[in-house]
């Protein structure tokens, strides 16, 4: 099987069921992780769901034609985030200054996290999970962004609970017409 913690593989042999009590767990934690995000919870997102191992990656998508054989990304070409855990405190810390203006006023989320497919690995610790989103901000009086897309997550089991050590988004929009990505998926 293969090393699901390097980005730039995809989950494309991953396949086994984990027991149901397992699968629940992880669908919970990603409904809380959702739920802490859109009330801005993001230190407390960064404590309590984010391993110290993190790599955060969405590449940005180039339509191609099919039989291209780069694919619609790669890693290692442009991306939108590369995020490791140094990256994402620093974007958590920026939200909480006085010049952040682009998130005064505060700005509304919805996450909707559907299409979960919790996976074994070859770890008895590790987790690999599929999951789809919706990504609702609104900001202002007409500022609303919708982005969709979907997922590829590993989450390490620990004594504390689960934390999110590895996530590939992949967002369905060719062209990004949002002003800001102040947001996480």
């Amino acid at each position: 099987m293969l090393d699901v913690l390097e980005i730039s593989k995809a989950f494309d042999d991953v396949d086994r069921a984990v027991d149901p009590g397992t699968e629940r767990a992880i669908e919970r934690w990603l409904h809380r992780e959702a739920r802490l995000l859109d009330g801005e919870r993001y230190q407390e997102w960064l404590e309590t769901c984010i391993d110290a191992d993190i790599h955060y990656w969405m590449p940005d998508m180039e339509t191609r034609r099919r039989d291209d054989p780069r694919g619609t990304y790669a890693y290692g070409e442009a991306a939108y985030f590369d995020d490791r855990l140094n990256e994402l405190s620093v974007r958590v810390r920026r939200y909480n200054e006085p010049s952040a203006w682009a998130d005064n006023p505060a700005t509304r989320h919805a996450h909707l996290i559907s299409n979960i497919e919790v996976n074994a690995t070859d770890d008895p610790d590790l987790f690999a999970v599929f999951s789809a989103f919706t990504n609702v901000r609104n900001r202002n009086e007409a500022d609303q962004d919708i982005i969709h897309g979907r997922r590829e997550d590993v989450l390490r089991r620990g004594a504390d609970g689960f934390r999110l050590v590895r996530r590939r988004v992949f967002i369905v929009q060719n062209i990004l017409l949002s002003k800001n990505l102040n947001t996480f998926f």
